[in-house]
């Protein structure tokens, strides 16, 4: 059976996509992260986490354990009102 192409009903608008994603670096907290993003002139918008998984084989099994996780906000550049 042959796979459906998704169509998608948005048309492209006008704007550019200026959103951008900052990863929590290592060492660093939360609120040193969305110091950060204020400081490149951005809003935060959206907050996910993201596992990080390690192989693990035992008897000739391969499974996937969680060993960490990664934080990532996405954020939109802050809109001056005049």
């Amino acid at each position: 059976m042959a796979k459906k192409k998704s169509k998608s009903s948005r048309k492209p608008s006008g704007k550019t996509n200026s959103k951008r994603k900052f990863e929590i670096l290592e060492g660093e907290t939360i609120d040193q992260c969305l110091d950060r993003i204020a400081k490149e002139g951005y809003t935060p918008i959206r907050r996910t986490e993201e596992p990080i998984f390690e192989e693990v084989n035992e008897k000739g099994e391969t499974s996937y354990q969680p060993v960490d996780r990664t934080i990532i906000f996405e954020a939109v550049p802050v809109k001056h009102e005049r």
